[in-house]
């Protein structure tokens, strides 16, 4: 969430960054939190003040009961009492206004950087870059969804048996595919310097808040009501609440995670043509990447991954582009994003792969994250996620830009993990 120094000190900057996200009442929602906190640090005066003068009516009264001046001193006892009283009235007043101040700052999203264009939806993202190969495929090519059932790949109908739409079944050379990306994504981000997590897939509120999920995106996760647990959409989520409630040393930045997760969304509202086979899941693999770093160098973090997560596509021979999101289509807690989209030639549309986000010190101030610089002084660090790769519309993109009359054919990367170099 978004610092009370940063609103304080940056106040039209940040009305103008969360206009850019088209956040609602943007000007009144900050004058409301600047007004809560100056409540909050009026009562802390107050009640500073008056506990500096308990403090000097206690030595006096001290004073007068040693002098035998037990009237004035009984006096001086009510009138702490008195003042004592009022102390929890300001206390109470000074803490609900602290709480008011926090629930606040919960609903506000992350302020974006300069750089981020101006937009509505997708339709306003930046294309920054275009990379791979035209893809030319058979006469009457067929969608994923074909041809996972054409080769026996994914059950999608046996999901809808054993759990619901959108939970498919992967079987034979499928299942082995999947297994075989999932392996190549983690050891790739292995060479690239990721220490490997393999963190729990339930999390509880607090990792939520902690990351942003909550209370922004309650509506689309799966909750456990019985034990208050929540199922993760996403690997950013246990991982990076790793590093809550803890100061890093500066020597330790930046902190590289990898993770593997299965991943929960229930993608409310979702339905039509673009959600059809493997285009959008409740359940679905991901490996994701976390870093932890100092703000200086953040940008150059952030580079970083997004030229890891190019690579993985320039060998997975795959058609992409990388946009840069506007300020309408970011993410509630993004400063700065940048999407990979892969072509599929099948469906002729493009289908999202990754999202690489740079958070500024947003989520790092809802965790508590930060490090101790070599002067000793304490700051929040910045946090940078994204997914290397995703693994379904990768799996349809693969499956449909490779088809041939002989079978699908398996990029020579893969073939390796695979142990097959075409599904016929």
């Amino acid at each position: 969430m978004l610092t009370i120094k940063q609103i304080a000190e940056d106040t039209e900057k940040v009305i103008r960054g969360l206009e850019k996200k088209h956040f609602a009442k943007a000007k009144e929602t900050i004058t409301e939190v600047l007004a809560l906190n100056d409540k909050r640090k009026s009562a802390q005066s107050q009640l500073d003040n008056n506990l500096a003068e308990i403090n000097l009516i206690s030595k006096k009264i001290g004073v007068l009961m040693k002098e035998n001046k037990k009237e004035e001193a009984e006096q001086a006892k009510k009138h702490v009492s008195e003042i004592k009283e009022i102390c929890k009235s300001l206390q109470a007043e000074m803490d609900q206004a602290a709480v008011d101040v926090q629930n606040l700052l919960y609903t506000i999203p992350n302020v974006p950087y300069e750089e981020v264009p101006e937009g509505f939806g997708a339709e306003d993202n930046e294309v920054v870059k275009m990379g791979g190969m035209e893809t030319e495929l058979p006469k009457n090519a067929l969608p994923h969804w074909e041809l996972a059932k054409k080769y026996d790949l994914i059950d999608f109908d046996l999901g809808v048996k054993i759990t619901g739409a959108g939970f498919p079944v992967y079987k034979g050379k499928g299942a082995r595919l999947q297994r075989a990306l999932i392996n190549f994504f983690l050891d790739e981000a292995r060479a690239a310097g990721y220490e490997e997590i393999m963190p729990p897939t339930l999390v509880n509120a607090a990792s939520g808040y902690g990351t942003g999920q909550l209370p922004d995106k309650e509506g689309q996760m799966y909750h456990c009501n019985l034990d208050d647990l929540y199922l993760i959409p996403t690997a950013e989520v246990p991982v990076t609440n790793i590093y809550r409630d803890v100061i890093l040393d500066e020597k330790q930045l930046p902190v590289k995670n990898c993770a593997y997760t299965q991943c929960f969304r229930r993608e409310a509202g979702s339905y039509g043509k673009d959600v059809r086979g493997l285009n959008r899941l409740h359940e679905f693999s991901k490996i994701e990447l976390v870093r932890i770093d100092k703000p200086e160098h953040s940008k150059q973090s952030h580079q970083e991954m997004l030229d890891h997560v190019e690579n993985l596509l320039k060998k997975l021979e795959l058609p992409y582009r990388i946009l840069r999101l506007c300020g309408g289509d970011m993410s509630f807690t993004a400063a700065l994003c940048f999407d990979f989209e892969v072509y599929s030639e099948a469906q002729k549309r493009w289908l999202e792969v990754s999202s690489v986000s740079n958070f500024d010190t947003y989520q790092a101030n809802r965790l508590k994250c930060r490090y101790r610089k070599s002067d000793k002084k304490i700051e929040l660090c910045h946090t940078l996620n994204g997914s290397a790769l995703a693994l379904p519309r990768i799996v349809a993109a693969l499956l449909e830009n490779n088809q041939t009359e002989e079978g699908i054919r398996i990029p020579k990367v893969l073939v390796p993990y695979c142990g097959f170099e075409l599904i016929s």
